[in-house]
C-alpha cells in the first residue's frame, strides 16, 4: 500500500452519496467536463471506426447509444422510468453526431441540475430491474457510464483500447476510476446476481487499486453483505492494477495484461470471475 494511501471512501449505492461523512465530490461539474470530453472526441473520430471490445459497434452506434443512455437517465432521474433508451442512428458525418449527443447530455445535465440530488427517482437498486431511490443515484452512474464511452470512444480513434491513456484523453483522478471500481463490486455485480443474470461468485477475489492503495472483495455484496473482512469467504486470489485499469478491466475493456494486472493467488479463480457477467 503506498506510504501515503488514504482510507478508501465508503459510498452507499443506493444514493451514490459517501456514507462516511467524508466530503461529496461535484459530479455534476464532473459529469459535465467528461460530456464536453466525449463531444470533442466525436468530432475527432471516425464515425465507422470500429469500437474494441464493443462487439460490432462502430463509433456512430457508440455514440447514438451514449445519447440514449442519457435521454433514458434524465427520465428515470426524474421519476419516469417509461422512456425508451433506443435513438434513431443519424445520417451524416462527426459533426451530426456531436449535435445529437450534445442536445441529450445538456439534457441530463439540465434535468439532473433541476431536480436536485434528493429528488425521489427511479435507480437501478430494488428487488426488480427497477428500484426507488434519491437522484444522487444517477450523477454518480451517468459519470461512470460517460467515462468508460470517452475511453471506447478514443479507443475506436485510436484502433485499440489499450493504446488510451489517461491525462487529457480520460481527464480525471485515479479516485474517479476507484469509484467506478467500487460501484461495480457494491451495486453491478449484486444487481447481476439478484436478477438472476449471474449465480454467486463462488470464490471471492480481493481487488486492489494500486495505485491507491484501496481495495474491495469481488462477490463479498452478492447477499446484499457488506465487504467481508472478517474472512467468511476468504478472497481465493488478489487482482492488483491501476485504478483506471482495474475499472476497464471489469467493464471487460481490457485484459488483465493490458489493464497492467498482477494476480496473487489462483489464477483459475479470477479468470472466472472475469469471465462472468459481472456487469449489464
Amino acid at each position: 500500500m503506498p506510504a501515503a494511501a488514504v482510507p478508501r471512501p465508503v459510498v452507499d449505492p443506493r444514493t451514490g452519496l459517501r456514507a462516511d461523512g467524508g466530503p461529496e465530490p461535484d459530479r455534476l461539474a464532473l459529469l459535465g467536463t467528461l460530456q464536453e470530453a466525449f463531444a470533442a472526441a466525436v468530432l475527432a473520430t471516425d464515425p465507422g471506426a470500429p469500437v474494441p471490445a464493443c462487439g460490432d459497434w462502430t463509433a456512430r452506434e457508440l455514440v447514438v447509444h451514449l445519447a440514449g443512455v442519457h435521454h433514458w437517465a434524465a427520465g428515470m432521474a426524474a421519476g419516469d422510468d417509461t422512456r425508451a433508451e433506443d435513438l434513431p442512428v443519424p445520417d451524416g458525418g462527426p459533426e451530426a453526431l456531436a449535435d445529437l449527443y450534445g442536445r441529450h447530455a445538456a439534457e441530463l445535465r439540465a434535468v439532473l441540475a433541476a431536480v436536485g440530488p434528493a429528488a425521489r427517482a427511479s435507480t437501478l437498486v430494488g428487488d426488480g430491474p427497477v428500484g426507488d431511490g434519491p437522484a444522487s443515484f444517477w450523477r454518480r452512474r451517468q459519470v461512470h457510464e460517460t467515462l468508460v464511452h470517452l475511453h471506447d470512444l478514443h479507443a475506436a480513434r485510436l484502433g485499440s483500447g489499450p493504446a488510451v491513456v489517461t491525462g487529457d484523453a480520460l481527464p480525471v483522478a485515479p479516485e474517479v476510476w476507484a469509484d467506478c471500481v467500487d460501484e461495480v463490486v457494491t451495486m453491478f455485480q449484486p444487481r447481476q446476481v439478484r436478477l438472476g443474470r449471474m449465480a454467486p461468485l463462488p470464490e471471492p477475489v480481493r481487488l486492489v487499486a494500486a495505485d491507491l492503495g484501496w481495495s474491495w472483495t469481488l462477490g463479498a455484496h452478492d447477499g446484499g453483505s457488506p465487504d467481508d473482512e472478517a474472512g467468511r469467504r476468504r478472497p481465493a486470489a488478489t487482482l492488483s492494477a491501476p485504478a483506471h485499469g482495474l475499472a476497464l478491466l471489469l467493464w471487460g475493456r481490457l485484459d488483465p495484461a493490458g489493464a497492467g494486472a498482477t494476480v496473487d493467488g489462483d489464477d483459475a479463480v479470477v479468470r472466472r470471475a472475469l469471465g462472468a457477467p459481472i456487469v449489464p
